[in-house]
């Protein structure tokens, strides 16, 4: 019997430090201790509950747009995607579980993934992309004017961004 595991291809291996990149909650928890103290449990639990969302959306929105003309681009996405959905579902199933109620957590990324993609086609005119998901992250928490809302959003998107980018480079995969 061979004990040796397979070795993964760099496309492989990047999907999967991507994906554990994407549901890493250490940036979304440190994102939400940083909320004004007058926040309450409610609005901080639907600010994570959002964060975390974005963080997946934002990794996965980075790979097509680092990766433009990269062989290998549509790999990495298509292994992105598959482990982002077998994940949710694992957390889909989990919750529907423990709260009794049907949950789809994949559907609720995509719908999301659709929100921000839709309000960046909308608004052509912003050089910035954070510029439009700010404002609609903080929508999406149900709290459209709160600029604290705003900047969390902002901020996560930004990050996530930026550390697809610097791990992309640091593959020389750009």
């Amino acid at each position: 019997m061979d004990t040796k595991e397979k070795k993964k291809s760099e496309i492989e291996q990047a999907g999967e430090d991507l994906l554990n990149f994407a549901f890493d909650r250490e940036d979304v928890k440190w994102l939400v201790s940083r909320l004004p103290e007058d926040t309450t449990t409610r609005e901080r639990g639907k600010v994570e509950y959002e964060l975390q969302l974005l963080k997946i959306i934002s990794v996965g929105w980075s790979i097509p747009y680092f990766l433009e003309n990269i062989p290998g681009k549509n790999r990495l996405m298509e292994l992105f995607w598959e482990s982002v959905q077998e994940f949710s579902n694992s957390i889909s199933e989990t919750t529907s579980l423990m709260t009794g109620r049907d949950i789809d957590y994949f559907q609720t990324i995509k719908h999301r993934l659709d929100t921000y993609l839709n309000a960046m086609s909308e608004n052509p005119q912003e050089k910035e992309s954070s510029a439009v998901i700010g404002p609609e992250f903080a929508a999406a928490c149900g709290d459209g004017d709160n600029v604290f809302t705003l900047m969390t959003g902002t901020k996560m998107f930004g990050a996530a961004v930026d550390g697809v980018r610097e791990y992309l480079t640091a593959i020389e995969m750009i």
